[in-house]
């Protein structure tokens, strides 16, 4: 499908001048600390530029910029050069280590919605080591929020978000993929479609890719959901999609931010090098 078939989700470009937008507040009387922990978004700009770079991106800074924020581990999280210059989010991947033993696995609480757009940047340290894979950037969860080998098949929850994959860990065919629990996958584990960016040959180290993902939630037991994923502007994954079956389970509830190697056997997906991944021009939207 052509991107100018859906027109509400034109691809925009994250630049560092973009304004940030409006923030949900959890109710109640709370402190300014408190709120700004609490805070749950709709729609938020984050570019790092007020933080002051070669430093640990703690956990408290996080809550600041991200609000409601689960999973953070200082250790893992630093600020680095970003984008053209400035500043960047930079995700630490540690040797001999896989998922949560090994990377960052932070979900963020927003607002609850029906369709929500997210656009990033990112990049692959300049000495990656690609291994087989792992869970790259910024995602989305629906309703229960499936993910770890737990199946969508019961209708309550589903996610979505990308890896980067090397098959057989051969550094000439490494891409990005999309990885999709929801109701109709087909096994145990996320669904990719067979999609790939690019299409042959390997990303580059060193280099910034433009992330768009657009997620829309289907009703009822309807396959009118929706799901685009583009890379520097290619349409990588553009198609219906039945999430959920329970309608009480139907919203997007979480952006997800999880960087880690694997894959479940640290023999397949393992590396003993540590490795870096950076972020830039965070751009969160609600649309319904």
């Amino acid at each position: 499908m052509l991107l100018l078939a859906l027109p509400a989700l034109t691809l925009f470009s994250c630049r560092k001048s973009a304004e940030a937008s409006g923030q949900l507040p959890l109710t109640g009387e709370k402190s300014a600390t408190d709120v700004s922990i609490a805070a749950i978004y709709a729609n938020q700009t984050i570019n790092w530029e007020n933080l002051t770079n070669m430093t640990t991106y703690t956990a408290a800074q996080a809550a600041a910029d991200f609000g409601n924020v689960s999973g953070w581990n200082d250790s893992r999280a630093y600020i680095s050069n970003g984008n053209g210059g400035g500043k960047s989010a930079r995700a630490t991947l540690l040797p001999n280590a896989l998922s949560g033993a090994g990377g960052l696995i932070a979900n963020v609480d927003i607002s609850d919605g029906s369709a929500y757009e997210l656009d990033y940047d990112v990049k692959f340290h300049s000495q990656f080591n690609w291994g087989r894979g792992g869970k790259v950037g910024f995602g989305f969860t629906v309703g229960d929020g499936n993910t770890g080998g737990d199946p969508g098949w019961d209708g309550n929850g589903g996610s979505l978000r990308l890896m980067w994959y090397s098959p057989n860990s051969n550094p000439g065919r490494v891409y990005f993929q999309p990885y999709l629990y929801h109701r109709d996958q087909a096994g145990n584990y996320g669904d990719s479609y067979g999609k790939s960016f690019p299409s042959s040959g390997a990303l580059v180290k060193g280099q910034w890719y433009h992330v768009h993902l657009y997620i829309k939630s289907n009703t009822g037991s309807n396959t009118d959901g929706h799901v685009q994923i583009a890379i520097d502007g290619t349409i990588v994954l553009d198609r219906a999609m039945r999430w959920t079956t329970n309608d009480a389970k139907r919203l997007i509830k979480t952006m997800t931010f999880h960087t880690f190697r694997g894959g479940s056997s640290l023999a397949d997906w393992g590396v003993s090098t540590q490795d870096y991944i950076y972020y830039d021009n965070l751009v969160l939207h609600k649309i319904s």
